[in-house]
């Protein structure tokens, strides 16, 4: 049976989403993303020497965070990695400001039971 709804010559991908799908724009967009990942983890491997080599001004530490934010937005497999580090060094949540949890995980700061 024959969809005599359907106009000539229209994407049926188009229909159904209002939008044409574009392939190249996803995959760019995908690209781009790992690369503002890769960026962020670069970023918190520098940010280990800088903050060694000027423990005075604390220089690293925005560096890191900014890092941080950079990988675990862009990345599944950058906040899994960083969830994990969490779970094994529970410190670590810790250190990090309430603000930061939310905008890189979406969540709030565990509070141990004390």
């Amino acid at each position: 049976m024959p969809d005599t709804d359907r106009k000539e010559g229209s994407d049926p991908a188009v229909e159904i989403t209002g939008q044409p799908f574009n392939a190249l724009g996803s995959g760019l967009r995908t690209v781009i993303r790992q690369v503002v990942a890769i960026i962020g983890l670069l970023l918190i491997a520098l940010a280990i020497p800088i903050g060694i080599l000027t423990p005075l001004v604390p220089i690293g530490l925005p560096i890191a965070i900014v890092g941080v934010i950079l990988l675990g937005r862009n990345a599944v497999w950058g906040r899994r990695w960083m969830e994990g580090m969490i779970e094994r060094h529970p410190t670590l949540e810790r250190f990090a400001p309430g603000w930061l949890m939310r905008v890189v995980f979406g969540r709030e700061k565990n509070t141990p039971p004390r």
